[in-house]
């Protein structure tokens, strides 16, 4: 054990030193269920945020921190995904395809992708956020990880009265009445920074979640780091999460355009 962990250690600080271009594999094969009747005619990746699909932004900020190859792992309605990317600029960018014949989870779709010999970025196609790849990057080479999962506290509502319940026999006895409680939790943000070595632990056949991946590499004892981020992200799951995401995205874009018009007229 100790001699792999060397190894990936080494392959890490010569790969910083290259500075390696990075490659990224963006999962964007799921039915996006919970966010139907939307999906029933749009793979979830195509919902629009203003005058663009989410999948777009995704490639246009992949292509912004200098990572200019990306495999798109498509399933579902893959039609419509590849005939909006043939007909939008990508800025230079190298977009290939592998194609998912049935539901393989958000981990074994990367077996199906070719020369991930390097530090490559995996992340969700439905992802709307203002994250800094780069230093993503940075932080997991500098912490010599062979998995770093960007993360997002987040607080979850609780939408019933909670009880606590006396103890000592005394089960039926309430002791204390929180209404509608919040909590706060770290959550994966669906952004992941992998070494090629990672791959070694998704089985050759069948479904395979990241979260199996995760646990696999932890009894393993392999280093599996955070990177905690703190800014805007959306996880477009639901209608509401939907909903929420086009109107930050919108209002953050408008003050953005706003702040560059004053800056220019007093240039």
């Amino acid at each position: 054990m100790s001699e792999g962990v060397f190894s990936l250690q080494q392959q890490l600080a010569e790969r910083t030193r290259r500075n390696n271009k990075v490659r990224a594999v963006v999962l964007a094969g799921g039915k996006g269920t919970r966010l139907a009747p939307y999906t029933s005619v749009l793979p979830k990746p195509l919902m629009p945020i203003g005058d663009r699909s989410i999948l777009e932004l995704v490639l246009g900020q992949l292509r912004d921190s200098g990572i200019n190859d990306v495999t798109l792992c498509v399933g579902y309605l893959s039609h419509l995904i590849r005939a909006v990317l043939d007909n939008s600029r990508h800025g230079g960018a190298e977009i290939s395809y592998v194609q998912e014949e049935e539901a393989l989870g958000t981990a074994a779709p990367m077996r199906l992708v070719d020369g991930l010999d390097s530090t490559f970025i995996a992340m969700n196609g439905d992802v709307l956020t203002r994250l800094d790849y780069t230093d993503l990057i940075r932080h997991h080479r500098q912490d010599e990880n062979i998995l770093t999962i960007a993360t997002r506290a987040r607080p979850i509502q609780i939408d019933y009265g909670v009880l606590q319940l006396g103890t000592n026999g005394s089960s039926n006895r309430v002791r204390g009445y929180v209404e509608k409680p919040k909590m706060t939790s770290t959550v994966s943000m669906g952004i992941y920074v992998l070494e090629p070595q990672a791959l070694d632990y998704i089985p050759r056949d069948g479904y395979f979640d990241f979260p199996d991946l995760v646990q696999a590499l932890l009894k393993a004892d392999e280093r599996v780091g955070a990177y905690q981020y703190d800014g805007m992200w959306f996880d477009i799951g639901r209608r509401d999460d939907y909903e929420r995401a086009v109107s930050a995205w919108i209002d953050e874009t408008d003050e953005e355009a706003e702040a560059s018009e004053v800056a220019a007229r007093t240039v």
